[in-house]
């Protein structure tokens, strides 16, 4: 109990010197009061995951806007698979005021086709390079413009059934060699190794792909590549995806391909909440699943940092969503105040404790986070902690331009199948990422050597 106590008290103290952390999507609320002199913005919100976030979202954000702003009330609508939607209707010159993306990579592609408003101006009015960590904001930037806001700031781990664990005496592994190892005892005992699973959302390959770049190969490596000081067809970068590829080979991943391909979110998590799978490699959202299914199965969930060769801690640094004006937005200034509203340290803080998102690279106050999970808690101050200390890697979705990026989470899927080498995989992957460095599309990567990334 102190320990959790003493974790809590630390995560409050890093967070109000502006580190980094996360947060998701807002939502939709009612105003108070008569509406009709107020300027009307629209926002979507993802319903996909389930209504009680959405409604829990438009509580913490949403509601208190509307009651408080005399000029601006947000018309939310829930809209299941939104950034599929948004896209479509971005595409046609309609959507949302308020444009949410998946993250930085994302909102570069909506930005190169010209869909989303400059927001210097807006920075400049409310002081947002002063209140975010000069390293996101950077993120949100083309050609030197700012364009979309960080929201989320998250990391991946690896999640493990503690029940399960103690039952058949295992130890979390700190190793890629012992992570390895213990997947084939976990086999062996007719336990699937990983609850891992894409049915739902294809991208989740490159959760797979970053973290094995970044644990075998290593971040610096990794820094190096994006920076254009190596090649990705290098042999630490085939020693980390043929890893992958024998893992997912072996039938790891969900008990096998086919498997992995089928499985819904919610078969995985109960897989592992059961105790039919062991472990899973995946991002600090997931906390709040976790909770769910362990609670109905009355059995414990556990963390370490995803292992590494040399054993070291690694969070690799991955930005969640992003926040965006839409270009045809009529009236932007009003979609602007919301979006400080929605940024400011209180809302933040609600948004965490009330709904279990992640704040973004915001400060805040001593105190605002008390109620959070206790282990979601040390997620937090680990990797907090670890990216002031310089040890962080790199997710595709924040730090990629977004062909290479898609290549690396759809072009996986050729080399799982046969179709395809680890070493033609790779030279695929570093002929875009140089087509992209060309055309000055590969987000800013923050200088390595600065360790202080408040």
């Amino acid at each position: 109990m102190i320990a959790r106590r003493s974790a809590h008290h630390r995560l409050t103290m890093i967070l109000m010197m502006a580190l980094l952390v996360p947060m998701v999507a807002i939502a939709p609320g009612a105003a108070t009061g008569s509406a009709q002199d107020k300027a009307t913005i629209s926002l979507w919100l993802d319903s996909t995951s389930g209504s009680e976030t959405a409604e829990c979202r438009i509580g913490a954000a949403v509601d208190p806007f509307n009651e408080q702003s005399d000029t601006v009330i947000v018309e939310p609508r829930l809209q299941p698979n939104r950034w599929q939607a948004t896209q479509t209707a971005l595409a046609g010159g309609e959507g949302p005021d308020v444009v949410y993306t998946p993250g930085p990579a994302f909102a570069v592609n909506v930005t190169e086709a010209g869909q989303l408003l400059p927001l210097d101006e807006y920075a400049t009015q409310y002081g947002w390079n002063e209140r975010f960590a000069p390293w996101a904001m950077d993120l949100g930037k083309v050609d030197g413009t700012l364009y979309s806001i960080p929201n989320q700031v998250e990391t991946l781990a690896l999640f493990y059934n503690k029940t399960l664990f103690e039952e058949n005496g295992w130890t979390a592994p700190t190793t890629v060699d012992e992570m390895m190892a213990l997947a084939e005892e976990i086999a062996a005992a007719d336990i699937i190794p990983f609850a891992h699973a894409n049915q739902e959302f294809r991208d989740a390959n490159e959760w797979f792909v970053g973290e094995y770049l970044n644990h075998i190969a290593g971040p610096d490596n990794v820094y190096a590549a994006l920076i254009g000081e190596k090649s990705w067809t290098d042999p630490e970068f085939v020693e980390a995806i043929t890893t992958l590829n024998e893992a997912q080979q072996n039938g790891w991943f969900m008990g096998g391909i086919d498997r992995y391909y089928t499985t819904t979110f919610a078969d995985a998590n109960s897989a592992l909440a059961a105790g039919e799978a062991a472990m899973k490699i995946e991002g600090s959202w997931t906390v709040a699943d976790l909770n769910t299914f362990f609670g109905d199965e009355g059995s414990e969930w556990g963390w370490v940092p995803m292992p590494s060769t040399s054993g070291e801690a690694i969070y690799d640094l991955g930005i969640g969503s992003t926040v965006s004006i839409n270009a045809n937005a009529e009236n932007p200034d009003a979609a602007a105040e919301f979006i400080d509203y929605l940024f400011s340290s209180e809302t933040q803080a609600r948004l965490v404790v009330e709904c279990g998102d992640s704040p973004a690279s915001v400060p805040l106050e001593e105190g605002a986070l008390e109620g959070v999970d206790p282990q979601y808690a040390e997620i937090l101050v680990a990797q907090n902690e670890a990216s002031a200390a310089g040890s962080y890697g790199y997710t595709t979705w924040t730090f990629w331009p977004p062909r290479t990026r898609t290549l690396m989470f759809e072009g996986i899927e050729s080399v799982w199948g046969g179709d395809m080498t680890v070493e033609e995989y790779l030279q695929g992957i570093q002929t875009t990422f140089d087509e992209e460095v060309a055309e000055g599309i590969v987000p800013p990567i923050p200088d390595r050597s600065v360790t202080d990334l408040s």
